[in-house]
Order: structure tokens, then C-alpha cells, then sequence
């Protein structure tokens, strides 16, 4: 059986976080519903950054907007609260494939509008559902709302992180171009 209060150490709690929770709140979640609505977008966005980029662009981007997130809800959000869950992470990995998948083609544009109008809807549904079913933290207090904070600068790191990424040339065996590649236009 797992020890609560272990997994409860790994969550981000604001007034005296501890530097490795800024990650392992990524991994943590409040209840089944948490977890399940976040890993089903993993899934989704993952799914997509890593048939463009690679798996450890995917694992890299994914640490990167989570602990990004994290560090911005603890700037801005009130110290007696606690963040907990991937939303960060996943609206960064929207974020990365929307703009990976971009291009003027007008079905990937459709295909980008359509999918973000969905995404955007579900995930704030899902969000909204797995508080009100959440259960306490610490000291019997409950969990006082959805992290929109987190969502927004998951996504805004997202976006930077494709923009740097974006600047920098990369090396590829002969033949092969990646997506940030040929949307920079140096290959076509």
C-alpha cells in the first residue's frame, strides 16, 4: 500500500516549496478523474508532438511546460496554495502542436481550429469536474479551483520553447528534415 503522505511530498505546495516539486507536481494528481481527463490529452498532444519531433522532444517538452507552469503559478498564485496535476504540461503540448502542425494548407488550418475549439473545451470541462470531486489536501482543506494559471503559462511556455527552438539550426542525417526545419523554409 503507498504511503499518502509520501506522494503528498511530491506535490508543489506555494509557501515553501521544495525544488523538485516543481516537476513532480507534474506527475500528481487529486483524484482518478484528475488523472484520467490529463492523461487522455497526453495521449492526444503527445501522440502529435511526437510524430513530429521524436519522443524526447515530446519528454523534453513536456518536463519543460509542466515545471514552467508550476514556476509561474508559484509566482503569481497565493502562498497557502498547492498545484497539483499535467494540465500545465498538457496545454504546453497543445501549444507545440498546434504550431508544429501549422502551415497555410486550409485543411491543417481547419484541422488546427476545429481541434483547438474541441481541446480547449474538454480540458476546462475536465478540469472543472475532476475539482468539484476532489478531495482534501492538507488539513481538510479542498482544493479552492482550477489552475488557470498553470493552463496559460503551460501554453505560453509551449509556445517559446517552439520559437527558440525554432532559431536554432539543427544537424540531420542526409535526408532528413524535421518539422521546425521546413516551416523555417531553409529546406524545402
Amino acid at each position: 500500500m503507498t504511503n499518502v503522505r509520501s506522494i503528498k511530498s511530491l506535490y508543489l505546495y506555494h509557501n515553501w516549496p521544495a525544488w523538485y516539486q516543481f516537476l513532480t507536481a507534474t506527475f500528481c494528481h487529486a483524484n482518478w478523474n484528475h488523472l484520467s481527463s490529463n492523461l487522455f490529452f497526453l495521449y492526444i498532444f503527445g501522440k502529435l508532438v511526437e510524430e513530429e519531433e521524436g519522443s524526447f522532444a515530446l519528454w523534453l517538452s513536456y518536463i519543460l511546460t509542466g515545471i514552467g507552469a508550476n514556476l509561474v503559478s508559484w509566482l503569481i498564485l497565493p502562498r497557502n496554495a498547492v498545484s497539483v496535476g499535467a494540465s500545465g504540461a498538457v496545454f504546453g503540448l497543445f501549444a507545440i502542436s498546434v504550431l508544429v502542425k501549422m502551415s497555410w494548407d486550409w485543411r491543417k488550418i481547419l484541422e488546427v481550429l476545429i481541434l483547438g475549439q474541441f481541446v480547449i473545451e474538454r480540458v476546462m470541462e475536465a478540469a472543472q469536474a475532476s475539482t468539484a470531486i476532489s478531495g482534501t489536501f492538507r488539513g481538510g482543506n479542498s482544493m479552492q479551483g482550477v489552475n488557470h494559471i498553470a493552463h496559460l503559462s503551460g501554453a505560453l511556455v509551449g509556445v517559446v520553447l517552439v520559437w527558440l527552438l525554432s532559431r536554432v539550426p539543427s544537424q540531420h542525417p542526409e535526408g532528413e528534415v524535421s518539422t521546425l526545419e521546413r516551416k523555417k523554409g531553409r529546406i524545402q
